[in-house]
């Protein structure tokens, strides 16, 4: 860890996974890039990974980009500070209860802790953090374990550091997460690295084998995206980025406020032979351009598959990269997007944008 301008690297530390009183900072994330400020609701990094600043100028000099989701670079009102603060405290709560082992607090629990009525905290929390307080604890509950299983740890360990109170419990939980049980995620039937990056167009996760990038998702919650990775991947053996995958990140992040930007990036495609034949369709719309779901069907030699055209564009795991957001519907509208609509409308935008 490398501190700047701030004498006390401890006590910067102890805030930031305690939350309590203590030094005003910024603390960068290296994996990341991204800059944030004490209680932002992102996954915790490792310490090894965080440098510590005094101000966002300062981070902003060593190559920090602003966290899009705590806003280091907005001044936080009075209200806004409040509520941070309590949704830090619950997520330490939550997360202490899954450490040892025990059930995550419950909402009533969580509102009483923070002064708060249940309806109101809930609300609150979501605003905040972007889910729930139970998608909060379960999307940790599997982050970790997912986590813990790619470093090689025993299941049984594994299961119970993650905070799963018995072994049949976290069985049944990862097995309707990710259709397989722990022992075959940790056995895996390839290697797929994982890491993330704020871009343009928010949180995003990346995930490749040494063949390419065969993942990319995005979101406001890291635990969740990656639970949504080994959804994806129930076979894999899914492991944290070593850095391996930093030059993808870098060129993703690119990509993505610049999509005329670089040349293709390699991909690790793994979908059925439909599904494979669409994605190649939809990279060959050029930049700049749509195609209804309809022009696609006949692009592969098929008319009157647009729905199974369109359940092939639902099921592609690399977005942005796979342009899906450029398939429209028959009247030029924005039809349903896995990553939201406003995010395909942004895409559309940067790219009419770059081709002009």
């Amino acid at each position: 860890m490398t501190t700047d301008s701030l004498p006390d690297a401890d006590a910067c530390w102890s805030r930031l996974i305690d939350g309590g009183a203590g030094p005003d900072f910024i603390y960068g994330v290296t994996t990341t890039g991204v800059a944030c400020r004490p209680g932002c609701p992102s996954r915790r990094p490792r310490r090894e990974n965080v440098r510590f600043f005094a101000d966002l100028a300062a981070a902003a000099a060593a190559g920090f980009r602003p966290c899009k989701r705590c806003r280091p670079d907005q001044a936080l009102g009075a209200a806004a500070a409040r509520a941070t603060v309590a949704v830090e405290k619950a997520c330490r709560l939550i997360r202490e209860a899954l450490a040892a082992g025990e059930a995550a607090p419950t909402l009533h629990a969580l509102a009483e802790a923070v002064n708060l009525s249940p309806f109101h905290f809930q609300r609150l929390f979501k605003r905040v953090a972007g889910v729930s307080p139970r998608d909060y604890a379960a999307g940790c509950k599997q982050g970790r374990l997912v986590e813990l299983l790619g470093q090689g740890d025993d299941v049984a360990g594994a299961l119970y550091e993650a905070g799963f109170g018995a072994v049949s419990d976290a069985y049944r939980a990862v097995k309707a997460a990710t259709g397989t049980t722990p022992a075959k995620l940790k056995a895996g039937g390839f290697d797929l690295w994982w890491g993330a990056v704020e871009t343009l167009l928010g949180l995003t996760l990346v995930a490749a084998t040494g063949q390419g990038i065969a993942a990319l998702f995005m979101g406001e919650d890291e635990e969740l995206l990656i639970a949504d990775l080994v959804r994806r991947f129930p076979h894999a053996r899914i492991m944290p980025d070593d850095g391996r995958l930093e030059p993808l990140l870098a060129a993703v992040a690119t990509r993505a406020a610049a999509p005329e930007a670089g040349g293709d990036l390699p991909l690790d495609l793994r979908g059925t032979a439909f599904e494979i034949q669409v994605w190649q369709a939809l990279r060959d719309i050029p930049v700049g351009e749509t195609r209804t779901y309809g022009a696609l069907a006949a692009a592969i030699g098929k008319p009157g598959a647009a729905r199974a055209v369109g359940r092939a564009c639902g099921a592609n795991p690399v977005s942005i990269l796979v342009p899906c957001h450029r398939a429209v519907g028959s009247d030029g509208s924005l039809t349903g997007y896995r990553w939201g609509t406003a995010r395909k409308r942004k895409l559309l935008e940067l790219e009419r944008d770059a081709a002009s």
